[in-house]
C-alpha cells in the first residue's frame, strides 16, 4: 500500500537546510546504501527526512516510514525536531543555540497556556506529550552544548543582527563572539561590514569592543613651577595609566580569543566524532 506523504513548507524550513556539500554527500550515501533510516510521519505529515524523501523520489529509491504517535500538537512536533537536531554532531554551535532558544520560547508559551486556566479557576488541560518544566538559562545552554555567555551572544545575534550578518555567522565567516559585537551597530553598518568581508567584520567588532572601554582618566598636567620630583611622578603616573590600559585591552583580547578557540575546538571535536 502506498503511503500518502504531505509536505509542509514551514515545517521543512524549520531547521536550517543542508549545505550543497552535505546534500551531495547524502545523495551519494543513499545511492550506495539505500535509505536505511525510516521517514518520521505524524499522520500523513512528514516530520523528519525531507531531504531523504526528495532524493528517494528523484532516484526511485524505496524507503520506510514510521508513525510517531506521541505528537498531540504542532508544538510537540517542533520540540521533537529541535531535540532530534540538537543531538546531531553536524549542527554548529550557532544553530544549536538558535534551536535551544526556540525550545525555550515554546516551553514558556506552553507554561502560560497551562497557567491561565488555573489562574481563572478553570480546568487545567492535560499535560502535553513534551515536558513543560521551566528552563533556566544554564539548562538551555547545556542542551545546546554551549556556554551561557555564548548563548547570550547567539540570542543577541538572533534578535538584532541583520540577515546578512546572520548568514556570515552560519557560514563561518565571523565568529559568534565577533558577530554579537557587530550586531550592536545599526543595520546598515552591519550590512556594510559584511560586504567588506572578513577583515572588515573583524575591524567592526574590534571598534565596538573598544568603544565600550571606560574613558581613560586624564592625568592633570604638572604645574609650571613643578619640581624635578613632581615631573618624574607625573611621567610615571602617565606611564602606569598607559600600561594599565594596555593590560586591560590584552585581557579582553585574550577572553575573546579563548571563546573563539573554544568554538573552533567544539567544531573540530564534532568532526572527529563522526
Amino acid at each position: 500500500m502506498t503511503t500518502t506523504i504531505t509536505i509542509n513548507d514551514d515545517l521543512r524550513a524549520y531547521i536550517d537546510p543542508l549545505t550543497q556539500d552535505e546534500l551531495a554527500a547524502l545523495e551519494r550515501s543513499l545511492l550506495a546504501e539505500g535509505c536505511r533510516d525510516a521517514l518520521v510521519l505524524w499522520g500523513d505529515l512528514l516530520v523528519d527526512g525531507h531531504n531523504r524523501y526528495a532524493l528517494c523520489q528523484k532516484h526511485g529509491l524505496p524507503f520506510n516510514t514510521l508513525q510517531n504517535t506521541t505528537f498531540r500538537s504542532i508544538d510537540d512536533v517542533h520540540l521533537w525536531m529541535i531535540d532530534n537536531h540538537l543531538g546531531r554532531r553536524s549542527v554548529s554551535d550557532f544553530q544549536r543555540g538558535v534551536l535551544a532558544l526556540r525550545k525555550k520560547e515554546i516551553v514558556m508559551a506552553r507554561q502560560g497556556q497551562v497557567q491561565a486556566p488555573a489562574d481563572s479557576g478553570g480546568t487545567q488541560p492535560a499535560a502535553s506529550a513534551q515536558a513543560t518544566a521551566p528552563l533556566s538559562r544554564d539548562a538551555i545552554a547545556r542542551s545546546a552544548r554551549v556556554s551561557s555567555a555564548t548563548l547570550g551572544q547567539i540570542e543577541k545575534i538572533r534578535n538584532t543582527a541583520a540577515p546578512e550578518l546572520v548568514s556570515a555567522v552560519k557560514s563561518g565567516v565571523i565568529s559568534i563572539n565577533a558577530a554579537a559585537a557587530v550586531a550592536s551597530l545599526p543595520s546598515a553598518a552591519q550590512v556594510a561590514a559584511v560586504a567588506g568581508g572578513k577583515k572588515e567584520l573583524q575591524q567592526a567588532a574590534r571598534q565596538v569592543r573598544e568603544s565600550r572601554l571606560p574613558p581613560k582618566p586624564e592625568v592633570p598636567a604638572p604645574p609650571d613651577d613643578a619640581t624635578p620630583d613632581q615631573l618624574e611622578i607625573h611621567r610615571l603616573t602617565v606611564l602606569v595609566d598607559e600600561l594599565t590600559a594596555e593590560r586591560d585591552q590584552l585581557k579582553k583580547k585574550t577572553q575573546h580569543l579563548t571563546i573563539a578557540l573554544a568554538e573552533a575546538r567544539g567544531g573540530q571535536k564534532r568532526d572527529e566524532v563522526g
